[in-house]
């Protein structure tokens, strides 16, 4: 049961994805397209998700472990800094460029979409690189020059 219960999840949260549109990259730029052809129908997908997740935060706020007994490890940070920003807009912009985020973009791969192996191989190849700066030492503000 511990392997089938994150199977199960993955297959609703990749048939949710289908259903709602969020794997056809020109659904997505259409509803990023404000000033064109706007197409508001993910707004309700993204309503539906976030609604579903704010409930579950809430009910697994009080839990140490997960319904199949796994310990749960639910995010602490609250930090609002310059690397969530960035993060946000690196997000921003990939997914307005190419109509995928993260999620959809392995659905693509399950239809053989070019586009999805594109932006796959390119989000890799940026964790990559966040975990090789990541791994740079911090400059010294002590012993730098004012």
């Amino acid at each position: 049961m511990k392997i089938l219960a994150p199977f199960i999840v993955g297959l609703l949260f990749g048939l949710g994805l289908c259903l709602g549109g969020m794997s056809q990259p020109q659904k997505v730029l259409g509803f990023l397209d404000l000033a064109g052809a706007w197409d508001p129908s993910l707004a309700f997908v993204m309503g539906g998700a976030v609604s579903i997740a704010f409930v579950a935060f809430r009910v697994l706020a009080g839990r140490e472990r997960s319904l199949n007994g796994a310990p749960l490890a639910l995010p602490q940070a609250r930090a609002i800094d310059a690397r969530l920003l960035g993060g946000a807009a690196l997000f921003g912009i990939g997914w307005g460029l190419a109509g995928f985020c993260p999620g959809p973009a392995l659905v693509g791969l399950g239809f053989l979409s070019p586009g999805a192996l594109l932006f796959v191989v390119a989000m890799a190849a940026g964790m990559i690189l966040v975990e090789a700066l990541s791994a740079l030492p911090a400059p010294d503000a002590a012993t730098e020059d004012v």
